[in-house]
């Protein structure tokens, strides 16, 4: 084999063990933060970090709405809620609802554009936790690693107790706590069982809607999600 062809795949081998070795590092990094905030909660996140850059391009002084409250503080209606809106199997999967995956490609499919999603709250977690906005093949693989962590690693209570209070629910609101007050004026323990599935109702676009907002779709749809709320599964 020729010298130079030689040196041109030691220097490929080298590279490639080099991105093996840093990807390793970089999951080991994501393992090792799982781990922490099993025991540990979090005061910040990925997703929160982002959102506070983007308040502060219009007000410096701007700050995030935020405060954490324990899983056994929470209204049992405000959980049942938010597993009946967001992943109503939530309690029997392992981080995936394979179903409501192949669901939404069937759908998006027809409709040739994405219209339906199907992540999990233990999806999402992983998402807000670590990962930006950005839509791309390598961010939904990293989700997915992530996710795998997160299941093995924490309870389903754990992962909703943390996905209760990080999810956003306004411009810089975050958490089941800051949200009632916000919304409602009152402390999350107080909410009813509507407020309760109002929130959950404008858990994917939160930002589209003010204050206490009523909409006909928003009317509809906590109709639907109280309606499901006795038999969604807790931890």
């Amino acid at each position: 084999m020729p010298r130079a062809l030689l040196i041109a795949w030691k220097a490929i081998a080298y590279c490639v063990g080099f991105l093996v070795v840093a990807a390793a590092c970089v999951q080991a990094w994501f393992y090792a933060q799982v781990f922490w905030w099993n025991t540990h909660n979090p005061t910040s996140t990925s997703f929160m970090q982002t959102r506070l850059e983007q308040l502060r391009h219009k007000d410096r002084s701007a700050k995030l709405k935020y405060q954490w409250l324990p899983y056994e503080s929470m209204p049992v209606h405000l959980k049942r809620a938010v597993v009946a809106s967001e992943d109503a199997k939530f309690v029997g999967h392992e981080g995936f609802d394979w179903e409501a995956i192949q669901k939404a490609m069937e759908k998006n499919e027809r409709k040739g554009r994405v219209v339906a999603g199907a992540s999990t709250i233990s999806q999402q977690l992983a998402k807000n936790l670590f990962l930006s906005g950005e839509r791309s093949w390598v961010r939904k693989a990293q989700e997915a690693a992530i996710t795998w962590m997160l299941e093995s690693v924490m309870s389903k209570r754990r992962i909703l107790e943390i996905y209760l209070n990080v999810a956003e629910w306004g411009d810089g609101v975050f958490g089941a706590e800051a949200a009632a007050r916000h919304h409602f004026g009152i402390p999350a323990r107080s909410l009813s069982a509507q407020q309760a599935a109002w929130l959950a109702a404008i858990l994917p676009s939160p930002l589209r809607y003010s204050r206490g907002q009523s909409t006909a779709y928003l009317r509809e749809r906590v109709a639907v999600i109280q309606s499901r709320m006795q038999q969604a599964r807790i931890p």
